[in-house]
C-alpha cells in the first residue's frame, strides 16, 4: 500500500510539473530597427520581426535602435473563431 501511494504521488508531481509548464518560448535574436511602447522590430536575416510588448515586457539594458538583442516570447492565440467543417 505504501508503495502504490509513493507512485500515486509522484506522479501527481510530475502532472503539475508538466502542466504549469505553459506555452513553449522561442527566441530571436537580431539588431533592432524599431521600438515603441508596443513594438519592437527585430531583423533576422532577411526578414522583419515585429513583436508585441506592454508594460509587463522585462526589459535589461538599453534597447534602442541598432542595439542587439535577444526576445524570448511565446505564441499566443489572440482571437479564435471556428466554424463547422462542410459535409460532403
Amino acid at each position: 500500500m505504501k508503495k502504490i501511494l509513493i507512485f500515486a504521488c509522484a506522479f501527481l508531481f510530475v502532472a503539475v510539473v508538466a502542466f504549469a509548464a505553459g506555452p513553449k518560448t522561442y527566441q530571436v535574436t537580431g539588431p533592432v530597427l524599431e521600438v515603441s511602447s508596443d513594438m519592437i522590430v527585430v531583423q533576422k536575416g532577411k526578414d522583419k520581426w515585429q513583436i508585441g510588448r506592454d508594460a509587463a515586457t522585462k526589459v535589461t539594458g538599453d534597447l534602442k535602435v541598432g542595439s542587439k538583442v535577444t526576445i524570448e516570447y511565446t505564441m499566443k492565440a489572440a482571437a479564435v473563431e471556428a466554424k463547422e467543417a462542410k459535409k460532403k
